[in-house]
């Protein structure tokens, strides 16, 4: 059965979950805010995956000591702990979903989980940052003090924080989203999300049902096809698929791969070639159509050769405007003789007790329901309260659609900084290069914050307001606009909000050029 709200299973937290009741903080001697509003902390990070490690050194650099991340689960590592469904594997390039100056000996160039498990625990004992997190520790209410200028973090245990300035680095992809099906609860059988993969669950011989076609679904898909005894998958819209080009290292390689300079112009070789890809969301329809699009028609003909199934999996909108799936199993998988697909006009109309209604009439049995539905990565990408200057809530501040300057800082949220935030994702490299970029500005403001005591850092309203006028205004130009498709790119106001409009390294060139006529610093 489905778990209730605030529980590890997936589902979104709640926030009436925090208990307030005061507790008592050791007074900080070494700051000059009278001791009832003393910061215990200078910085304090939510989450310890890979933003909320890159945080971390970044603060290092600087010299910032007093930090503290806080990991809602019981072990830190973020996405890579958190996503334990058969088949989970990275999209990008292993050296280049990697952080800078950091190599690794990858077993593969597109690592599987668990390799990404151990990198990420790697960093953690290698950086001395295990003893810095507070795991079991999920945040549920950030609030300024402006009296203090600091924050005030409450955790649904009923724990009370106080730091001078909060980096909000619990990740874009960590909210599970749910579709709106009448009689969800009503399931008797088995239910989860990927994001929560219940393995004490065996799927072997049973009739299962995937919903949802992404990125997710793609990979568990092929992983279980072969165990189960009958699989349904419910797609909404087909999902243009390339192949996966793939490559074990052998161990010489390995060795190799692991020395800094080689890893570095491996990373740079990677690097510029998926930014070529830039050109064709943005300026070449053409490139996309004729070069993209092709090929991944020719991989679908290749792999299913029964038309009626391929014209189920033949989208209906230029290719990149969703998501573009990785594979050289999903295909095969799908055109299984156990396994049935089911398009649009066929989805589920009812979940009942033993399994699912479809619009055509038709009653399946189940025995396991596996939610492959994609996360909240929009209007609902932090799953907290955030009250900022004059009482104001970041909810009410994105009443219209969310938005941030540079996607990082807030007007009226001072010492601030959201890793991931609007308008940073980038459909076409890496995400942790964006999440370096936003570094560099992230720690400027830092610095400029921990200048002076009692010192605050946010940006201008009308510098937020003409970035984000920019950014949407770009954002014409992509196929993401005007692809011909519904994604989670977009928000419930119809704006792309998950990406940016641009090459990667344009982001870096802004986030590296700090502007203080852009911000108003309060000492």
């Amino acid at each position: 059965m489905p778990a209730p709200p605030g529980t590890d299973r997936g589902e979104p937290r709640d926030a009436r979950a925090c208990r307030w009741y005061s507790v008592s903080l050791p007074p900080d001697r070494s700051s000059t805010v009278p001791n009832d509003h003393q910061p215990r902390l200078d910085v304090l990070i939510v989450g310890s995956g890979f933003g909320g490690i890159c945080a971390a050194l970044a603060l290092r650099r600087l010299g910032v000591e007093r930090f503290e991340l806080l990991e809602r689960r019981d072990v830190p590592g973020g996405t890579w702990v958190q996503n334990t469904y058969p088949g989970a594997q990275v999209d990008v390039h292993s050296p280049l979903y990697s952080i800078a100056g950091e190599p690794w000996p990858w077993t593969q160039m597109f690592a599987e989980r668990d390799e990404l498990e151990r990198y990420t625990q790697h960093l953690l004992d290698k950086h001395d940052l295990r003893a810095r997190v507070a795991v079991g520790a999920d945040a549920c209410d950030l609030r300024w003090d402006d009296a203090a200028r600091a924050w005030e973090i409450r955790t649904t245990d009923g724990g009370v924080r106080r730091a001078r300035f909060v980096v909000c680095a619990s990740g874009p992809l960590s909210q599970p989203a749910y579709p709106d099906i009448p009689g969800r609860d009503r399931f008797e059988g088995a239910a989860f999300h990927t994001n929560a993969w219940d393995h004490g669950v065996d799927l072997t011989g049973k009739r299962v049902a995937v919903v949802g076609s992404g990125a997710s679904a793609a990979q568990v898909i092929p992983a279980i096809a072969s165990t189960v005894g009958q699989l349904h998958v419910f797609q909404r819209t087909p999902h243009w698929v390339m192949p996966r080009p793939d490559h074990a290292f052998s161990p010489w390689q390995r060795r190799v791969l692991a020395r800094p300079p080689v890893y570095a112009a491996v990373r740079a070789g990677i690097y510029w070639g998926l930014e070529s890809r830039m050109i064709g969301f943005k300026y070449s329809p053409t490139m996309l159509k004729h070069v993209a699009q092709r090929t991944a028609l020719h991989h679908l003909e290749r792999q299913v050769p029964d038309p009626e199934l391929r014209a189920k999996l033949t989208p209906d909108f230029t290719i990149g405007c969703k998501r573009i799936i990785l594979s050289n199993t999903l295909y095969p998988a799908l055109a299984r003789a156990n396994v049935t697909v089911h398009a649009r006009e066929d989805a589920i109309a009812e979940v009942v007790a033993d399994g699912v209604k479809t619009k055509s009439g038709a009653a399946i049995g189940l025995d396991a329901i596996i939610w492959a539905t994609g996360y909240d990565a929009t209007d609902g990408v932090l799953p907290y309260t955030v009250t900022g200057r004059d009482g104001a809530t970041l909810a009410d501040r994105w009443a219209d659609y969310p938005r941030a300057y540079l996607g990082t800082t807030v007007p009226g949220f001072p010492n601030l900084a959201l890793v991931l935030g609007p308008n940073t994702g980038i459909g076409h490299t890496s995400a942790l290069f964006i999440v370096e970029s936003q570094m560099l500005y992230i720690a400027r403001a830092v610095r400029e914050a921990l200048a002076t005591p009692g010192g605050a850092v946010e940006p201008r309203a009308d510098a937020e307001e003409r970035y984000t006028a920019w950014v949407h205004e770009e954002m014409k130009k992509t196929v993401w606009e005007w692809g011909g498709c519904s994604s989670w790119y977009k928000g419930r106001s119809g704006r792309v909000i998950a990406m940016f409009p641009g090459f990667s390294f344009s982001y870096r060139r802004m986030t590296r050029s700090y502007r203080p006529e852009d911000h108003d610093v309060r000492r």
